[in-house]
């Protein structure tokens, strides 16, 4: 089983209320080979949403907003719920398919911080989490 960004799925859920559909991952969803979350959704934050971006240890909204708490929530609800649709069909979560450059699940390139779209070297907080659960996690735009 392989955890996708629902973004990636082609559910509009990124923070401006559009998505970034990638065919190949939608038919892995389709099939149920994938299971697509959206940890921001699952941690309490709307959509459309103010941009966010970490900065330090905090996520802060390009408003000023502390996001901290609904992201590291959004993590865990993502990475559980992904677990149980494994479990109910027999499977493992081998690796995660995420959205590059989020702070949320950005895989080694994040925005850095100044919402000028300039990028620093960083993972996303789901991919914190992911890789401190030995999961596999791989970047697509």
């Amino acid at each position: 089983m392989i955890i996708v960004s629902a973004c990636l799925a082609g559910e509009k859920c990124r923070y401006d209320g559009s998505h970034k559909e990638r065919q190949d991952l939608l038919e892995l969803v389709a099939s149920g080979q994938a299971v697509a979350v959206c940890p921001e959704q699952l941690g309490g934050l709307p959509t459309p949403r103010p941009p966010a971006e970490q900065q330090g240890e905090k996520v802060i909204t390009v408003e000023g907003k502390d996001v901290s708490h609904a992201y590291a929530t959004g993590a865990e609800v993502a990475l559980r719920e992904a677990h149980k649709v494994a479990l109910k069909s027999g499977k493992i979560i081998e690796k995660a398919i995420l959205k590059s450059n989020s702070p949320m699940c950005g895989v080694g390139k994040i925005y850095d911080g100044t919402f000028s779209g300039n990028k620093k070297e960083g993972d996303g907080v789901f991919t914190k989490l992911l890789k401190k659960n030995e999961i596999k996690v791989e970047s697509r735009d």
